[in-house]
């Protein structure tokens, strides 16, 4: 990944941010919406959520904008045990300007490498809002 292009580096304050995100002590599902600035180049949160759901979470994504996600969700596991495992969620409308595009996956191996992330997903959306029928996210519930 290192020898991977990079458009967009990542704002040092965001860096913190994701530091501290991942280690948080909170038990409620929680995100971190991001997206690129593209004056600066730069990496930048554009939002932070708590206690937000899967469903709040969707409802809160622009349509026509990819936008980049790290979910902390609760998961209670079969065997009882509780988990809050941290994902990253790269989501890319239909409908997005190719050069949006572009800037968005040309950032995303060093977003996810800056977060030291291992759950990785990246959707894209055959039509209107995320989740809404074919996208392939229904295991998400985005």
């Amino acid at each position: 990944m290192a020898d991977s292009l990079v458009v967009c580096e990542v704002d040092p304050e965001l860096k913190e941010k994701l530091r501290k995100f991942r280690f948080r002590k909170d038990t409620t599902n929680a995100a971190i919406i991001m997206k690129v600035d593209k004056s600066r180049q730069l990496v930048v949160m554009e939002e932070e959520f708590q206690n937000i759901s899967p469903e709040e979470l969707r409802n809160e994504l622009p349509e026509r904008q990819p936008r980049f996600i790290v979910y902390s969700y609760k998961w209670l596991h079969d065997d009882g045990r509780i988990s809050y495992p941290l994902c990253f969620i790269f989501s890319s409308p239909v409908g997005c300007k190719p050069e949006q595009q572009m800037m968005y996956a040309g950032s995303k191996n060093r977003l996810v490498q800056t977060a030291e992330l291992t759950k990785v997903w990246s959707l894209g959306f055959l039509e209107g809002r995320p989740g809404t029928g074919t996208a392939g996210a229904q295991g998400l519930a985005l």
